[in-house]
């Protein structure tokens, strides 16, 4: 049976303000007493109620992180840096995931704020268009970082990557090798990466004066069967194109495997990118864009305890950008395939 301090009231027969005031190092009782307290409540084997003492003080050491979903590398890299930071700092993380609804991401800020949690980070789902509850958060003058996928109107602490300038570098790698009737997979255009990404296809087509045709791109192709399907539409369709940069690897998973069945050689007639390098497109031989997720959780963390440390009070808006790095492999390198 758990002892409780109504317990060791009863045992010392005294009041239960007093035996409080003594296993919470309050003022108000003289320090023999406190003393005896402390030794009875160790002889009756007395355990504090964590959770009980940091909703009174408001004190909490645990964070809460939001992710669409954990089962993917990327949010898999970042709760490592998340957790890596919070250990130090001696805190722990409650993970949730909003399995890509706004639905399930309400419900998530709800838990975590009925828990109290020291801070929140989170990335939004690719079905959250703008902010709703998570003005609540700000409005409890709770610490709030955003990261990954962001709200760009919320002046709040973020870190995200450089999309636009990882999306431009790997078209112009593509330009570069040759290519010069490049479609673009996008996401969901309501989610900042995939904006970001988009326009940064479209800036390096036009520095190369090259058109982007009606069909050019496809919206919401960010699963290897909407890759696959999408190809599918391309080579039905009879539109010339020699290239698919594709703003997710999985979307870029489904190209090449459409385009296998097809017979299309890969990079010779058409060229393959992805974007987020996951662990697969070293295996497929799949030129990608690193993110560097690890470092965003770790950055992102830092700025959460950074703000922990102010008490939430001011909510700084600090922006962290992320460099991404261009990983050049063979589904792209037309050159040294005409070479052999």
């Amino acid at each position: 049976m758990k002892i409780t301090i109504k317990d060791i009231a009863r045992e010392m027969n005294t009041a239960y303000s007093t035996v409080s005031r003594a296993l919470n190092n309050k003022p108000g009782i003289s320090e023999a007493k406190r003393q005896e307290i402390l030794l009875k409540a160790k002889e009756m084997g007395y355990e504090p109620n964590l959770v009980a003492r940091q909703l009174r003080s408001g004190g909490s050491k645990t964070i809460g992180l939001i992710v669409p979903r954990i089962n993917r590398v990327f949010f898999s890299n970042v709760i490592h840096g998340v957790e890596t930071e919070a250990k130090a700092k001696g805190y722990s993380v409650i993970i949730c995931q909003s399995n890509e609804t706004e639905e399930e991401e309400t419900d998530c800020i709800r838990t975590l704020l009925t828990n109290n949690v020291a801070g929140i980070l989170m990335s939004h789902s690719k079905k959250t268009e703008k902010p709703g509850i998570h003005d609540e958060i700000l409005e409890r003058k709770m610490p709030f970082v955003m990261f990954d996928r962001i709200f760009p109107e919320m002046l709040i602490n973020k870190v995200f990557n450089d999309n636009f300038n990882g999306a431009y570098a790997l078209t112009k790698h593509l330009i570069d090798q040759g290519y010069s009737k490049i479609v673009h997979f996008a996401g969901p255009l309501t989610t900042n990466i995939y904006r970001e990404r988009k326009e940064g296809y479209k800036k390096a087509m036009l520095d190369n004066n090259l058109p982007i045709f009606p069909g050019s791109i496809a919206e919401h192709v960010i699963t290897k069967e909407s890759g696959y399907t999408a190809t599918e539409k391309l080579l039905e369709s009879k539109q010339s194109f020699d290239a698919i940069f594709a703003a997710s690897d999985f979307s870029a998973l489904g190209a090449m495997l459409k385009l296998q069945e097809s017979g299309v050689d890969i990079p010779g007639q058409v060229g393959v990118a992805g974007y987020a390098n996951e662990p697969f497109t070293e295996l497929l031989h799949l030129t990608s864009v690193d993110q560097h997720s690890t470092e965003i959780g770790r950055s992102a963390a830092r700025l959460l305890f950074e703000e922990i440390n102010e008490n939430g009070a001011k909510h700084m808006k600090k922006e962290v950008v992320i460099k991404t790095e261009l990983i050049i492999r063979e589904s792209t390198n037309k050159k040294m395939s005409h070479e052999i």
